[in-house]
């Protein structure tokens, strides 16, 4: 059976909420799995010198969530597309209805 996994966030920058003073992610978003040193692409995290941000959740970066996506920039294609993008805008999942015998 399969697990849900819980993607946090990777990104190039951060930035500063100032109402509650928590640091998010700016910049080029990765999704990340903790316990794991790359991206869900592939990137090494100290190579490509991205910080991690567990407390942010990987749906909370997409602009129609209105999370942590202020100062997102740019959400990475690969990411979205293994993680998945949830959101308003996402497609259903592909379901086969009528099955081969």
């Amino acid at each position: 059976m399969a697990r849900n996994r819980r993607y946090a966030v990777a990104a190039s920058g951060r930035r500063w909420d100032p109402e509650d003073g928590r640091r998010l992610p700016a910049g080029e978003v990765h999704a990340w799995e903790q316990g794991m040193n790359q991206t869900v692409c592939g990137l090494a995290l100290s190579r490509s010198q991205l910080e991690r941000f567990p407390g942010v959740e990987w749906t909370d970066v997409f602009p129609e969530s209105g999370g942590a996506a202020d100062a997102v920039q740019r959400v990475c294609r690969r990411c979205a597309a293994a993680a998945g993008r949830r959101g308003s805008d996402a497609r259903p999942v592909w379901r086969r209805t009528n099955p081969r015998p």
